[in-house]
């Protein structure tokens, strides 16, 4: 018998280096190819938001609609599902025969829960799962999943000495697509709740898809070659070219860290070896340590107590964490960084440090609530890598001062750019305008002493 399969895209939006698609077109006489949206991700949460904000939807759509041509220029056509993989993988498995689905292996519990649904709802289907999330084959890092070390140290050194990046798979030349399959049109974005202006309003941070993931790939690399100061420049907050701008492209798996290791690997031995090529790779190694941290803990990384069961004395405020989501707490570089989150879906590393160390130890609120946060608004929000950095930033890193790290980081620039309050005022007052009289600007939520020492600083500059 003859298999015809069905290729389920979810997290891996990408034809190169995709294990998905070689294995189904390698063992299937034809193919149907599919994306679904989860009607159910853009609900309100308990905490007053959508659990997936618009930014996060433009940029999955994006995506979907580069992955659609990619595959048309190969004979494919894209199905996407609209409601959810519980209705439209059933329709497509009766509709068009389907004896295989091929897909990526999940790995968190909400997706995971997902997937068993479906075996269970299609008994007369042949599931094949492929990992493809991280940069180290999770069969071949030398620990159980139950057994993955407590410190990214431990597991780091002991992974680079017995582990290797897999090859990547080549990129197919041709589909045989089932003959009666088409492309449809693009589910509106009003169907999910959103309106005109709330989708034309976004204003992305990078393009999504995967022709945009491997043109900014070359372009940090051998074109620019900015990857060789990338140790030295990644802490900054504005611009596009102090840091590499993949983890957008990873989240959704426009592309694949192997993708991203080999093109470091070949930058080093053409054009320069240092310690950022060395950075960028430890970045995926990190990123890989907290996906399989997180498997071996399961739910408890998005309980407020943590994996490790610690109690906290919240205060939770919820008219102080509304300033916190709308940038108005009455602190620029926390305000700038929230309010470029908000309209781009981007941060920066020391934007997202500052923003989740002042609201877990100076508002005091549940870092769970934050965590929820940027998963609805961030276009590179990876399961893992949220909620393990917020678990962090709650019980495990010392306290980051946003008041010294906006004058250490000579933030003016970019708090100008993102608090037009403030856009026409001196370096000083765009620090600490609270010293200043700016009624247009909101007043802190509150001063704290901690602060004096830095704040003394910036008034002698």
């Amino acid at each position: 018998m003859k298999r015809r399969g069905l290729v389920w895209f979810k997290n891996d939006l990408r034809l190169h280096d995709n294990e998905v698609l070689v294995k189904a077109h390698e063992e299937c006489s034809e193919l149907v190819f599919c994306y679904c949206i989860e009607k159910s991700d853009y609900e309100q949460s308990g905490l007053g938001f959508r659990k997936k904000d618009v930014v996060r939807f433009k940029f999955m759509h994006q995506s979907v609609l580069n992955l659609k041509t990619n595959l048309e220029c190969l004979g494919g056509h894209l199905v996407v599902g609209e409601n959810s993989a519980m209705v439209t993988l059933p329709e497509l498995v009766e509709k068009y025969g389907i004896t295989d689905i091929y897909a990526e292996e999940e790995y968190a519990p909400y997706e995971i829960s997902l997937v068993n649904t479906l075996i269970k709802a299609l008994p007369a289907v042949e599931f094949h799962f492929f990992w493809g999330k991280t940069l180290y084959h999770k069969d071949d890092i030398p620990f159980k999943i139950s057994e993955i070390p407590l410190t990214s140290k431990a597991y780091r050194i002991t992974a680079g000495r017995k582990a290797k990046p897999r090859e990547t798979f080549s990129r197919p030349f041709k589909f045989n697509a089932v003959a009666d399959v088409k492309t449809k049109r693009f589910p509106s974005y009003k169907l999910y709740g959103f309106n005109e202006d709330e989708y034309k309003n976004s204003k992305l941070f990078v393009r999504g898809g995967e022709d945009a993931a491997l043109e900014r790939l070359q372009y940090y690399t051998f074109k620019s070659e900015l990857l060789t100061g990338y140790r030295w420049s990644r802490n900054k907050s504005d611009g596009l070219d102090y840091s590499s701008k993949l983890s957008p492209y990873l989240a959704l798996g426009c592309i694949s860290a192997r993708e991203i290791y080999e093109k470091v690997k070949n930058y080093e031995s053409k054009v320069k070896k240092n310690q950022s090529t060395w950075w960028l790779i430890f970045e995926l190694v990190w990123r890989d340590y907290f996906t399989f941290k997180g498997m071996r803990f399961g739910t408890a990384i998005f309980k407020t107590k943590g994996y490790k069961n610690k109690d906290i004395d919240w205060e939770n405020d919820p008219s102080k964490f509304e300033k916190w989501c709308s940038g108005c707490t009455g602190i620029p570089f926390v305000d700038a960084h929230m309010r470029q989150l908000n309209e781009t879906g981007y941060m920066s590393n020391r934007g997202r440090v500052n923003c989740a160390s002042y609201l877990t130890h100076d508002l005091k609120i549940d870092w769970t609530w934050g965590a929820a946060y940027f998963e609805a608004k961030l276009i590179d929000y990876d399961v893992s890598s949220n909620w393990m950095n917020w678990h962090m930033q709650a019980f495990e890193i010392w306290y980051t001062n946003p008041v010294n790290q906006s004058n250490k980081y000579k933030a003016q620039e970019f708090i100008r750019k993102w608090i037009p309050e403030l856009a026409n005022r001196n370096d000083i007052e765009v620090l600490i305008p609270w010293e200043f009289d700016i009624p247009a600007y909101p007043r802190p939520i509150e001063i704290y002493q901690k602060w004096d020492r830095a704040i003394k600083l910036i008034l002698k500059d």
